[in-house]
Order: structure tokens, then sequence, then C-alpha cells
């Protein structure tokens, strides 16, 4: 956890930015959203193997539009962005 700290958590509070102790994570690359941790708690596998798309307003797109990441090839940890979506 203490490698975690420092690192804020995709659509948490502003107050509250930091990763939570007994939640599972993977960090995002790149795009927009680069550096932020999305919190993947509860997650199946094959959620875990899909892409997302996570609202954000600094993409592409400006407000309404999403930044897409996927699983990186090889690691469990890291998730990159793909572009971005209307």
């Amino acid at each position: 956890m203490d490698d975690l700290m420092g690192h804020r958590v995709y659509g948490a509070d502003h107050d509250d930015p930091g990763p939570r102790p007994g939640r599972t994570y993977r960090e995002l690359v790149a795009g927009p959203l680069d550096g932020l941790l999305l919190d993947v708690t509860g997650w199946n596998e094959r959620q875990l193997g899909e892409s997302v798309a996570l609202d954000t307003e600094i993409g592409a797109h400006g407000a309404g539009g999403r930044s897409v990441y996927r699983p990186r090839a090889g690691s469990t940890w890291y998730w990159d962005w793909s572009g971005d979506t209307p």
C-alpha cells in the first residue's frame, strides 16, 4: 500500500483522493488520466481482461467524452490508453 501513496484514484473525491486499504487498483498509463489509479475491487476475470471507457472532461471530446483504457499485455498492473471516444 505504501507504494500507492501519492497516487490519486480515478473518480475519488478531491478532499480524499488517495487509495484505501483493502481495495484493488490498476494504474492508468498515458492519455488524459495518466497516473491515476482505477479501483477494480470486486471485478471478475472477464472484466479485468476487457477495456473500459472512463468519463473525463479532459479528453479529446471534452465534457461528456470518455477515455478508453485496456489491460497491458503481460501485465496485471498497467492499463494503457487506447484513445478517446465521444
